[in-house]
């Protein structure tokens, strides 16, 4: 049995539905499950984050959430071309999980959501993951072999799920078959590792 951490931040939503989606993918592959977490938002006047407890959704991720893992698909908003201050000060406090090297030769892969087709979806994509490179992860994307990557008129790239907000309500269908494609192959590819 795998367990893959589906880690993320979602301001308006869009986000958010992706990981459902990609946490569905996860779940479809046999022998593994999806753990969703979100990040607390954060003060724009200093680093106090929000409560321990959300009000409502996902539960806060914690660092024991990132040793647990067998894999991580990690995704934000797309802020000016780099991922959210949330997710990135989470990131940041991993050191810990670093030293230990609590994520070294896990795969991982990377989502996100914008609200124009060049809204940076693809750096963001990018920035993500250097600290994953750091930890060690091994990255997946999505193969040319997905159909929906080549006919897509809205988001989905190789380097990870994306989606575009700007025209319509909710993602397209080929942004949902992404992301549900790219959950299924990072579950398969992390019960392959397990086996190594």
């Amino acid at each position: 049995m795998v367990n893959i951490l589906v880690l993320y931040y979602s301001r308006d939503g869009a986000t958010k539905a992706m990981a459902q989606l990609i946490a569905r993918g996860i779940e479809s592959v046999e022998n593994s499950e999806a753990t969703v977490r979100t990040v607390p938002n954060i003060s724009s006047n200093c680093e106090k984050t929000d409560e321990a407890i959300p009000q409502s959704g996902s539960l806060y991720a914690t660092l024991d959430d990132l040793k647990k893992c067998d894999g991580l698909a990690l995704g934000s908003p797309t802020h000016f071309g780099n991922m959210a201050a949330p997710l990135k000060h989470f990131i940041d406090n991993t050191t810990e999980a670093w030293f230990a090297g609590s994520l070294s030769n896990k795969p991982a892969t990377v989502f996100t959501s914008t609200g124009s087709m060049h809204g940076g979806q693809e750096t963001t994509l990018l920035s993500m993951m250097l600290p994953l490179f750091h930890h060690g992860m091994i990255l997946l994307g999505i193969p040319s072999s997905e159909d929906a990557l080549r006919e897509t008129q809205t988001g989905g790239t190789p380097y990870g799920a994306s989606h575009v907000t700007h025209s319509q309500q909710g993602l397209s269908q080929d942004e949902k078959k992404l992301c549900f494609a790219l959950g299924a192959r990072l579950a398969t590819t992390a019960l392959k590792l397990q086996k190594l």
